[in-house]
């Protein structure tokens, strides 16, 4: 077994919207001033890799705090949609299931600095979303800005179909024909997402 470190680094480097804030971490304590080290974070609940909560689209949706630990690992299963073509046939080739976590990898990830990642990423279609939903998925993971554009119709989709998304994923090419599980564990707060750190626990 090894390990693949999906997230971000979560830093005030990190790269943002050009609309959001970025992350402010700044020190309020100091060994050799006060005996220990502390630092005060202040992040957007969506900045980085994070998970959405179907609250962060719809009124009456749940928090992530609503959601038991399991919710959040599960057979991961690795769709390659670098060639741009997201497919109901591709989710069936891969034999998605029930309680998988099923992660897209466009190759967006490498753009990450660039300002085209925030504006010009792919859209997942509505049919391989309504499948996804179908097919009972824990959880839908992108390496990019989100699975779609205003009016954020996926988003609903997924949400409004108990399916968590995952955004901003980094490395998924390292996953390619492997076997894995997906930990993608979020703070555990009453909100409408959240910073996560994701990793994926490859088999040998």
């Amino acid at each position: 077994m090894h390990y693949v470190d999906l997230s971000w680094p979560l830093t005030s480097q990190t790269p943002i919207d050009p609309e959001d804030s970025a992350p402010q971490i700044k020190p309020i304590a100091q060994v050799e001033a006060d005996g220990f080290t502390m630092h005060e974070i202040t992040v957007g609940t969506h900045i980085g890799t994070h998970v959405d909560a179907p609250i962060h689209m719809l009124a009456a949706g749940k928090t992530l705090d609503q959601f038991p630990v399991e919710r959040f690992i599960g057979r991961g299963r690795y769709i390659d949609v670098t060639d741009g073509v997201f497919s109901i046939e591709k989710l069936r080739l891969a034999k998605v299931a029930a309680g998988d976590i099923v992660l897209f990898h466009t190759g967006m990830s490498a753009k990450n600095t660039a300002p085209e990642y925030f504006r010009d990423y792919p859209a997942i279609p509505e049919g391989v979303a309504e499948y996804l939903v179908e097919q009972n998925v824990k959880m839908v993971g992108v390496d990019m800005y989100g699975p779609d554009h205003a009016p954020y119709a996926i988003h609903r989709i997924l949400l409004g179909g108990d399916v968590l998304i995952a955004e901003n994923l980094a490395n998924l090419d390292k996953l390619a024909g492997k076997q894995f599980t997906v930990y993608a564990l979020p703070l555990n707060v009453a909100v409408d997402g959240a910073p996560a750190r994701i990793i994926a626990a490859v088999e040998e």
